[in-house]
């Protein structure tokens, strides 16, 4: 079976693909404060606390690994160290950048229900904020690690869309490549 959008196909074996994210791994200071933040504030349960001790990059490191579930059965997970300097070697070392961040689809009712917790909860207004993308609408947020996520409902038509990026992604990378940095997004 090749991956499919809305009248087109990529050519391309689902079967050879990776099915889905499992987990996407990050590095906290407090376990707490990320538990907090991503059960009570974002609404991701905790499914799985490992606490561990293993033999790691040539030293034995105790650490507990904590796993936050997604719809789909994918997780965010944050570690932290026992010993403060297997903390300081291995993280969190979070960039500023807008652009690293993880963006999770939600409905228009979970973004509402995430932008409404965060506002009661006086969470840093100045690192919250929504921008209407024309594909979709996002509310932006960093979590107490300065990990920037991003809450994605995706637009009324984005199956029409996802057509229509797919027909001249190549074209368009292409496009760009070799100089011509115009706007394809008309969809704002």
């Amino acid at each position: 079976m090749t991956q499919t959008l809305p009248g087109i196909d990529t050519g391309i074996d689902q079967s050879a693909l990776p099915s889905r994210l499992h987990h996407n791994a990050f590095v906290t200071e407090n376990q707490e404060a990320t538990r907090a933040f991503y059960e009570d504030l974002i609404g991701l349960p905790l499914i799985a606390t490992w606490t561990e001790v293993d033999e790691l990059f040539g030293k034995e490191r105790t650490y507990c690994h904590t796993f936050y579930g997604l719809g789909d059965g994918s997780a965010l997970a944050f570690f932290q160290f026992a010993d403060p300097e297997d903390q300081k070697l291995f993280g969190p070392k979070m960039p500023k950048s807008p652009f690293s961040h993880i963006a999770l689809k939600v409905t228009a009712e979970v973004q509402q229900q995430i932008k409404d917790r965060l506002a009661g909860a006086k969470w840093d207004p100045e690192e919250t904020y929504v921008l209407e993308h024309g594909y979709c609408r996002s509310l932006y947020t960093r979590d107490p690690n300065g990990l920037l996520l991003e809450f994605t409902v995706d637009a009324d038509n984005v199956d029409d869309i996802d057509a229509t990026r797919l027909q001249s992604a190549k074209a368009d990378l292409k496009r760009w490549l070799s100089g011509d940095y115009s706007s394809n997004n008309d969809f704002r």
